[in-house]
């Protein structure tokens, strides 16, 4: 049809007439419309001005032309107007004089304008400041003449309280018009002299977004503007990352929402070590590895193995630390290890690692056993009691780790359950857990691979000084290795117990903040230089709802995940909806 009556789709869209032969209004085919500026009289302006007049729910069109202004040609005109001001001061203290009053009482316009133009001229010589003109036009329409003259009325209710006035543009109407086009056209030659700051609150940009192309992972809805967050850690200076919350605020299931979305939309390794067996299911249903480290599980790790591939490093002078860290932990005591029973523990190390040195292939990898029998062969008396106290381990009642690997931990996901853990094991547990971290994420570090660590209940680890020292490490050291450790806990003060410990919360770039407790909330405040208003969004709110902290970027955001879905239900830690789902099955 187009192509034979000779019209483009222009001719559809336009519309039929243009009228300007009013003085303060003009018509766009059948719409009223009326085009205005603003006049500012306030020497200073809040950046809720614009905000106000964006959110009215009426068609307007907001239009800013902003001109740049020569320095050197600004810092002089302003020198002009101090001196012009300076001669009306000197003027009014003339007439002073002959009249016989006080020469110092001045009109209190002139002080005002005498000061307003020495602020801004050392704003423009001293603090960085440059200057600008500025056009603001606003052209409003609507279907009725009525309609119109409300939205002007409520338009100018706005700008009244800022201190400012709209101002029609008498017999201007076309070029107000033309100018609020997207066309850079300034037809309006009324100006307004504004410095750098001023204008900067005109930036029509209200909120920050955060939405990252590749490997990125959806964290929610940014809960001003209600678009996606999407981020990858990976990007960050320091992956590292923490999930705050009280009890029941959803660190968890955002920590597992996380993982998920890692899952899919990466090729990336994910280890967690789950105190509480709260991610099992999940793991499992993801095709991922479950070892569950208990007194009666079949799942056994062998805390002896050791890898001698990786080329940058030692590992048996890292295998020997560790062991060292173990035996101090088994060992126990104020003072720990003594240093003749150190020297014992190494000389031992050594001879355990000696014939599979040699022969990695077809020698037998070592266990607590061999570490126990070599202790006892050695002829010194500190042996003695380095393998009195290894005994439980190994042939008592706490024998768990006694055993050769069993298990497979070259699946992409691994979850470490350690929830039918004994009080008595659970701390050298978590201290073997963090040397098999290490040893993975170097050996996926050879292949080119990332891993997600996630450690639940944080505040465990933290709560031994040997546990907490390889916190540290991970925290410091790891990111280096393409690992990206994220740890669950749910008060911020278990990060200031030490100034050793407070390093991990010092290099976290990444931070999950849910509904926080009084004291927690006072901490981050000074910490992190969080503003009142947005303490709002982590006090006493919904699951699911907070503050996400990416670098210098922080977001509050909102995450509704539909509850009538399988991995929902998978994910979820809440007794109710436990509860629901065991009536469904």
């Amino acid at each position: 049809m187009i192509p034979q009556t000779g019209l483009s789709t222009k001719d559809f869209i336009a519309p039929d007439s243009f009228d300007f032969r009013f003085s303060r209004l003009f018509r766009v085919g059948t719409t009223w419309g009326a085009a205005s500026y603003l006049q500012i009289l306030a020497s200073e302006l809040s950046d809720k001005l614009l905000a106000e007049l964006l959110e009215m729910d009426a068609e307007m069109t907001i239009t800013l032309h902003i001109q740049t202004v020569d320095q050197a040609a600004a810092v002089k005109s302003i020198k002009a107007k101090v001196s012009d001001i300076d001669k009306m001061k000197v003027e009014e203290q003339k007439k002073a004089a002959r009249a016989g009053y006080d020469m110092d009482i001045l009109p209190p316009d002139l002080v005002t304008y005498s000061n307003d133009a020495k602020t801004l001229l050392e704003d423009l010589q001293s603090r960085n400041e440059r200057m600008f003109l500025l056009t603001f036009l606003v052209v409003n329409m609507a279907p009725t003449r009525r309609e119109l003259d409300n939205d002007l009325f409520t338009v100018s209710g706005i700008v009244q309280k800022y201190n400012c006035t709209l101002k029609r543009l008498d017999f201007q109407q076309e070029d107000g018009f033309l100018s609020s086009l997207p066309l850079g056209h300034n037809g309006i030659e009324i100006k307004r002299g504004m410095t750098t700051s001023s204008t900067a609150i005109f930036v029509p940009f209200m909120t920050q977004e955060l939405r990252m192309d590749g490997e990125a992972v959806y964290y929610g809805l940014n809960a001003l503007s209600h678009n996606v967050i999407m981020a990858n850690r990976k990007k960050l200076k320091n992956p590292n990352g923490l999930f705050l919350g009280v009890p029941g605020s959803g660190k968890s299931f955002a920590a597992k929402r996380e993982l998920v979305n890692v899952f899919l939309a990466t090729r990336d390794r994910i280890i967690v070590v789950d105190p509480m067996g709260e991610y099992s299911p999940l793991i499992k249903r993801l095709g991922g590895q479950v070892i569950e480290i208990a007194p009666d599980s079949p799942h056994h790790i062998n805390p002896m193995d050791i890898d001698l591939s990786f080329d940058e490093e030692n590992p048996m002078a890292l295998k020997a630390d560790f062991i060292l860290s173990l035996m101090e932990l088994i060992v126990g005591g104020k003072d720990g290890l003594q240093p003749v029973e150190r020297t014992v523990i190494d000389r031992c190390v050594r001879q355990m690692y000696r014939e599979h040195l040699q022969n990695p292939e077809t020698a037998k990898m070592p266990t607590l056993q061999t570490l126990y029998d070599l202790l006892c062969s050695q002829p010194k008396g500190e042996a003695v009691r380095l393998a009195t106290a290894l005994e439980i381990y190994v042939s008592g009642s706490l024998n768990v780790f006694n055993h050769e690997t069993n298990v497979d931990l070259n699946r992409r996901l691994v979850c470490l359950d350690l929830k039918k853990l004994g009080a008595g094991l659970r701390t050298i547990a978590m201290l073997i857990m963090q040397d098999l971290v290490n040893s993975q994420v170097s050996m996926n570090f050879l292949r080119g691979i990332a891993t997600w660590c996630y450690f639940d209940e944080f505040h465990v680890l933290l709560r031994d000084r040997l546990t907490a020292s390889y916190c540290v490490a991970i925290w410091k050291m790891l990111r280096k290795k393409g690992c990206v450790p994220s740890a669950l806990t749910q008060n911020v003060k278990d990060f200031l117990a030490s100034p050793e410990i407070e390093n991990i919360f010092e290099n976290s770039d990444f931070l999950v903040l849910l509904s926080q407790a009084q004291g927690d909330r006072q901490i981050l405040a000074k910490q992190l230089g969080i503003s009142p208003h947005q303490l709002s969004y982590v006090t006493h709110t919904n699951s699911g709802e907070g503050l996400l902290f990416f670098g210098n970027t922080t977001i509050p955001f909102v995450d509704r995940f539909p509850q009538n879905t399988e991995l929902y239900a998978i994910m979820t830690t809440r007794p109710e909806d436990k509860k629901q789902e065991m009536k469904r099955a």
